[in-house]
């Protein structure tokens, strides 16, 4: 499902190996991990994982098992919850309702049809993240003694907060708005690497994390960050429709020619539907939190066991062998990650 703002042809990025995130914080995107676990973490059709009483429990294994190989590398995560969404994202949120919706009621149909290719395609789309399960995975990350931060509204803005202040290194989303609302290094790929199956493909490909700098960004490019958000309104964002016509290089080609929206929106001949000077402020001028803790604590074993394999049906012998790698990193003497160095 596309979520954020479609201009990532045209941004520079490289590639980056896990030692650089060796004892470093990063801020990661909750609600965008807990997305990509539901839609990569399902069964043979397409089906998510689920536990004893029917509740879906894919974001809680991605949650649980990522986050320790995470650990393992010494990365150290502090999980962002996004907060209240703006008003003008209703259309969006909406519009994501009804493509869910039919993705749900086509991979039932291909289930029932035994077409498990079908299943597994649809499956990945049909993703539904409750309350419900918010609440479970901020339980599960606060049992493992990682930080959880919430943010008053969009979850990238307080992430940018976080890598500005020097909080965190940077903020790990695969949505490019991190970039707009000012976060200095985004990663991506964290939660998808390894080989994955290219869409709508019989082949697979390899995927790594990848770090884009925001200064180098906007030096690639020619343009200020104002310019960069000019080109995010040109091509649609989660506040508003896109320009039509207008793709990310010839949105890139008019903002690097004109000094005003105004002129950009004359040049194109097309009077938007929304107050550009609203949008923008989403982005330059974000809402933002400075009431946050990025404390480690030990993992809680017992209640890690108990909501788990007690509650959630998981397997004792999976979780509890992957409680032991994860408090002994933690506990390695003199290491980066070691839990004194965590606070």
């Amino acid at each position: 499902m596309l979520m954020g703002t479609p201009i990532g042809e045209i941004l520079e990025r490289a590639p980056l190996d896990w030692g650089a995130l060796d004892g470093k914080k990063i801020a990661v995107d909750a609600y965008n991990v807990l997305y990509q676990f539901l839609s990569s973490i399902r069964g043979e059709d397409g089906s998510p994982l689920m536990d004893a009483q029917g509740r879906v429990t894919s974001h809680l294994s991605g949650l649980f098992y990522r986050t320790n190989q995470w650990v393992q590398k010494g990365m150290r995560p502090l999980f962002v919850f996004d907060g209240k969404p703006h008003e003008l994202k209703s259309k969006t949120l909406s519009e994501r309702h009804a493509i869910r919706t039919h993705a749900f009621e086509e991979h039932k149909k291909a289930v029932e049809s035994g077409d498990l290719e079908k299943a597994r395609l649809w499956g990945s789309r049909a993703l539904k993240l409750t309350p419900e399960m918010i609440e479970s995975a901020k339980e599960l990350v606060s049992f493992m003694g990682l930080p959880v931060i919430h943010a008053p509204s969009e979850g990238e803005a307080q992430m940018a907060l976080l890598v500005s202040k020097g909080d965190a290194f940077a903020g790990a989303s695969q949505d490019y708005d991190a970039l707009l609302f000012g976060c200095p290094r985004v990663i991506r790929n964290l939660a998808v690497t390894g080989k994955r199956k290219a869409p709508g493909k019989n082949f697979y490909v390899d995927v790594e994390p990848e770090l884009l700098e925001l200064g180098k960004v906007l030096s690639a490019l020619s343009i200020s960050r104002e310019k960069l958000v000019w080109l995010a309104l040109l091509v649609g964002t989660d506040f508003n429709e896109k320009f039509p016509k207008v793709g990310p290089k010839t949105a890139l080609k008019l903002v690097q020619k004109h000094d005003s929206f105004e002129s950009i929106a004359e040049a194109v001949g097309f009077v938007p539907n929304f107050d550009y000077r609203e949008v923008q402020g989403i982005f330059l001028k974000p809402v933002q939190s400075l009431e946050y803790s990025t404390q480690f604590r030990p993992p809680d074993r017992e209640k890690i066991l108990e909501f788990l394999v007690e509650e959630h049906s998981f397997s004792r012998e999976r979780v509890e062998g992957t409680l032991d790698k994860l408090v002994s990193k933690l506990n390695e003497k003199g290491a980066q990650s070691s839990l004194s160095a965590w606070g």
